[in-house]
């Protein structure tokens, strides 16, 4: 028996949205940020009704405590512009979940960080860390809290075995680059992930059963536009980078094959094995010896 009626979790609390869409197919979970106050019930009440039409599917509080707004199977409005390896408007194929969380902050003081909506936060008491990345650029950030996380992941474990048209688990920032900065470059993404797949990656897993074996004597040469070129642990663009390959390096190809339409090389570089895109890597043939 499911254990979803209506795409309603049993057991659940549910306070419904005011906005709440046609009947979608999920296909990925989205993460997100609330960027908001986090007295508990403060960020979900606004989710709930307001003025900008913003829904969401499920709101997880500091406390772990969470709260269903939308059903599974609706269309909640939380990703905006989007896109997903090639598809546009991901509230149209997508679950949202949005974490109770500050957003990016600036330093107030060299004690307190400062939130958009000026509320400030002791830096030692909450473990802000400052940091930057190509994604986020550069801010302070407050770490999601241990019961935030456990109810995440455990949403993920039930959401995954109830729901079989579910294959990924991404961000705002990733769908909607240049744009959006949550989740937080704190949120543990690759470590959930792991956790709710039970291997390294599910795309790495396609992409092995759509790839042929190559010849041992076949090589690429890095043809990139810029100085290096991004070795992934899988073929897909989630920040998964092992280590860039400098330009015109020669690597040893293992496999190559098809993901989401794309073409993409399994190779060895610097002691590792990794995925990179095809269409930057020229095939060469090593001469054996006579």
């Amino acid at each position: 028996m499911s254990r979803i009626t209506d795409g309603l979790l049993d057991n659940m609390p549910y306070r419904p949205a005011v906005c709440i869409g046609a009947e979608i197919e999920p296909t990925i979970v989205i993460a997100h940020d609330t960027a908001s106050r986090i007295a508990p019930g403060l960020a979900a009440g606004y989710l709930r009704k307001n003025d900008r039409k913003v829904s969401v599917h499920f709101v997880i509080e500091r406390d772990g405590a969470i709260e269903q707004q939308v059903p599974v199977n609706r269309r909640a409005n939380h990703a905006g512009r989007s896109v997903y390896h090639g598809r546009q408007w991901c509230n149209g194929f997508s679950i949202g979940v949005e974490m109770v969380n500050p957003g990016r902050m600036s330093r107030e003081s060299e004690t307190h960080a400062l939130a958009w909506y000026g509320d400030s936060f002791e830096i030692a008491s909450y473990g802000i860390q400052e940091c930057t990345t190509p994604e986020h650029g550069h801010g302070l950030w407050m770490p999601y809290t241990p019961e935030q996380i456990a109810t995440f992941v455990d949403l993920m474990q039930f959401l995954f075995d109830e729901l079989p048209t579910l294959h990924d688990i991404t961000t705002h920032w990733y769908v909607s680059p240049g744009r959006k900065v949550d989740t937080n470059p704190l949120f543990p993404l690759e470590q959930i992930r792991s956790l709710i797949f039970g291997r390294e990656d599910p795309l790495d897993e396609e992409a092995e059963i759509l790839s042929r074996a190559v010849g041992a004597s076949e090589f690429v040469e890095i043809n990139t536009p810029g100085d290096t070129l991004n070795m992934r642990r899988w073929p897909s663009f989630n920040p998964n980078v092992l280590v860039a390959i400098p330009h015109g390096t020669r690597v040893p190809v293992l496999r190559s094959g098809t993901f989401e339409g794309r073409d993409w090389h399994r190779v060895q570089y610097a002691g590792r094995e990794g995925w990179i895109v095809a269409d930057y890597a020229d095939f060469i043939t090593e001469r054996q010896p006579a």
